[in-house]
């Protein structure tokens, strides 16, 4: 087993409300291409898509997120829910709408599935009781992995991942490199919006504007919740373009047809080193990883 600092993190409750959909802009956008295209995103309660489905191909969709979306009213309290919600954490309906029979559905865990840069956090519940959450409805996380540390490889940065999602990833060691599941590698040259950011709360996006890429690379292949790595890209102190670098990074939102958008990639782990070893299994997936079926 690799040596981590499991025992000293500390485990905060978090919270936020199921959010509604909302768009910084209005109005058709121009696509990469010159035509337009009439944005969707910032879902808020997605009756459509999950975790494990396609990230390419909804129609009208601009990153489209997966499940149910959570912020809290509190601009503070929700830069708390953002920093210390991590990818493998228990969510719990604790406030909801509900009555007679649809009542027992709360209480029914989730798990958090990502993060994006509208300051939303995506989580995951079984489809029943996604279909009978409301917007406004208190959803509690049980917050921990921020600080946890890969004790042996202190090159390697560890964010947005959950206990849990470590012991389902359960890397391995091989010659000094931990080697992670990935079901694809992206090189960095693509990685567009969000770089420069810090990886700790938002996204970064894999480029899928150029056809060529997507076709080459078999982009339209990547599925939400897919475990990624990032070649000659490191996000220690926010996403840059580094020869030698590794990420690791799940998928978290769906493309998008505006100029140097695509999915966008949760960092996991990260180095400015060759420390990291991807290892491609199809099955890098969130809802495989995890159960979330």
């Amino acid at each position: 087993m690799i040596k981590t600092n499991l025992e000293k993190l500390v485990d905060l409750a978090v919270s936020g409300n199921a959010g509604h959909p909302a768009s910084c802009d209005s109005g058709e956008k121009t696509a990469y291409d010159g035509g337009s295209f009439m944005p969707v995103r910032f879902s808020g309660i997605n009756f459509t898509v999950k975790v494990g489905d396609p990230a390419f191909d909804w129609a009208g969709a601009h990153e489209v997120e997966p499940g149910v979306a959570v912020k809290n009213a509190c601009e503070s309290s929700n830069e708390g829910l953002n920093a210390l919600a991590c990818i493998g954490n228990e969510a719990v309906l604790v406030e909801a709408r509900m009555e007679g029979k649809d009542a027992k559905l709360k209480g029914t865990p989730g798990v958090v599935t990502g993060k994006v840069c509208s300051g939303r956090v995506l989580i995951y519940f079984p489809k029943r009781v996604v279909e009978r959450i409301t917007v406004g409805d208190q959803i509690q996380i049980r917050a921990s992995g921020a600080g946890l540390q890969l004790l042996d490889y202190p090159d390697i940065k560890v964010m947005n991942l959950g206990p849990r999602l470590l012991k389902a990833l359960n890397p391995s060691e091989k010659s000094g490199k931990v080697r992670v599941p990935v079901a694809k590698v992206i090189p960095g040259a693509l990685m567009g919006a969000g770089l420069g950011c810090a990886g700790a709360t938002g996204d970064v996006d894999i480029q899928s504007s150029s056809p060529e890429a997507v076709r080459d690379l078999s982009l339209d292949q990547i599925r939400l919740g897919d475990l990624v790595a990032i070649q000659d890209h490191d996000a220690s102190h926010g996403g840059r373009y580094h020869k030698g670098a590794v990420t690791i990074g799940v998928v978290v939102h769906g493309s998008s047809r505006k100029s140097g958008h695509g999915p966008g990639v949760n960092i996991l782990l990260t180095s400015p080193k060759a420390t990291i070893e991807p290892i491609i299994t199809r099955k890098a997936n969130l809802a495989e990883l995890m159960g979330l079926q």
